[in-house]
């Protein structure tokens, strides 16, 4: 089930798939507004940065509509080359031009009754803009090749993540088309400006992708840090990485890419450290029983869902008050490498076991015992 209110639940389960949100989201308004925006026929501009899910909005308006049951068509401005993106919007004739053998429908009449959704309209060629005014304002259009007009019944829903306001002050978007489609604007907020939901996100890709192997706390932390400039999609992308790519039982903070990893607080990199030096290896605990996480929520909204492995060393802020320089990398240096003599003895020399202790790919391990190696050489007189 998807991670919505109880009363959300009970409209999207009859009308299309929810959107991700919880009770405290941006986007509740904004999904009220879609609700009230699709009962009518109205023009609807979505706007937003790359990977938000300009979409899934779309798709959503369209679901909530009178015109549910006809197709929502969808035509990537950007995607299809110029010289045959006026034939792919209002088909065309035979004879048409060299290749036409037959005549053919265009996404316009595709779209009869339903919805046509142009993503990436600011792609859209300028002598391609003034045809699709005319459709907007006369609701009729000829196909390539023919003169007689075909009556178009659809509605329209756009989208870009260019400033379409900006485009039409350097002249490369027409005034009177970004007017026409400034019926109904909407802007999809960035996923860095909606942090709550990012824990849902995760839980709901990590849902359809089947997986039940439980996340590290630092994991948890890590989503919620991390800045998100690919918003969504970035996220996505994500969770199919860590479910085809992540070899342990447990999702830990070394199978997340390295930009990720620099989102944790520098608390987090710290162990237990009194001084400059650590006298006594580490003590390694087996890996816990994952337990249930649950983000704090109102009592309405459904739980997250994916699990959460319990840290196997408590972070504790090293000592900054003496005055003496710190020499951060070396004593993080020291601090890793004590770690990993204390996970290899631990195991008895079994690098794949110490690897799934420490949290790493045994690959990656072995790299950093190479690397050690050769500095430990390159410093023998």
């Amino acid at each position: 089930m998807n991670v919505t209110t109880a009363s959300e639940a009970a409209v999207d389960l009859r009308r299309g798939p929810a959107i991700i949100h919880g009770p405290e989201s941006p986007l509740v308004d904004l999904v009220r507004s879609c609700r009230r925006i699709a009962t009518s026929d109205a023009t609807v501009l979505l706007t937003g940065e790359t990977g938000t899910g300009k979409e899934v909005f779309a798709r959503f308006i369209h679901d909530q509509s009178g015109r549910r049951s006809r197709s929502l068509v969808p035509v990537n401005c950007g995607a299809i080359p110029e010289a045959l993106l006026e034939s792919e919007l209002f088909g065309h004739v035979r004879g048409a031009f060299t290749g036409a053998v037959q005549s053919r429908r265009g996404r316009i009449a595709a779209a009869d009754g339903g919805t046509l959704f142009l993503d990436e309209i600011g792609e859209l060629p300028l002598s391609l803009q003034v045809k699709l005014l005319r459709v907007l304002q006369e609701r009729s259009y000829e196909p390539v090749g023919s003169t007689e007009p075909v009556p178009a019944d659809f509605r329209l829903v756009a989208a870009t993540n260019r400033d379409l306001a900006a485009e039409v002050a350097a002249g490369r978007f027409r005034r009177d088309l970004y007017y026409r489609l400034l019926v109904c604007p909407i802007e999809v907020p960035a996923l860095r400006a909606r942090t709550g939901d990012v824990l849902r996100l995760f839980d709901h890709f990590w849902t359809q992708r089947g997986e039940r192997r439980p996340v590290e706390p630092a994991v948890v932390e890590a989503l919620q840090s991390y800045d998100w400039p690919g918003n969504v999609r970035e996220l996505e992308n994500l969770v199919e990485r860590l479910s085809v790519c992540s070899e342990g039982p447990v999702i830990r903070v070394g199978d997340l890419p390295v930009p990720l990893r620099g989102g944790r607080p520098a608390a987090a990199a710290l162990s237990v450290v009194q001084d400059l030096a650590i006298a006594e290896p580490p003590a390694l605990a087996p890996a816990p029983d994952a337990h249930a996480f649950a983000s704090p929520a109102p009592a309405s909204a459904e739980p997250i869902r994916f699990h959460v492995a319990s840290d196997p060393a408590p972070a504790v802020e090293a000592p900054l008050t003496d005055g003496r320089p710190v020499d951060l990398p070396g004593l993080l240096r020291r601090i890793e490498e004590t770690y990993i003599d204390a996970a290899l003895t631990r195991t008895g020399g079994n690098k794949k076991a110490a690897a799934d202790l420490l949290g790493l790919q045994r690959t990656t391990l072995v790299e950093k015992l190479r690397r050690r190696g050769r500095d430990a050489g390159a410093s023998t007189p």
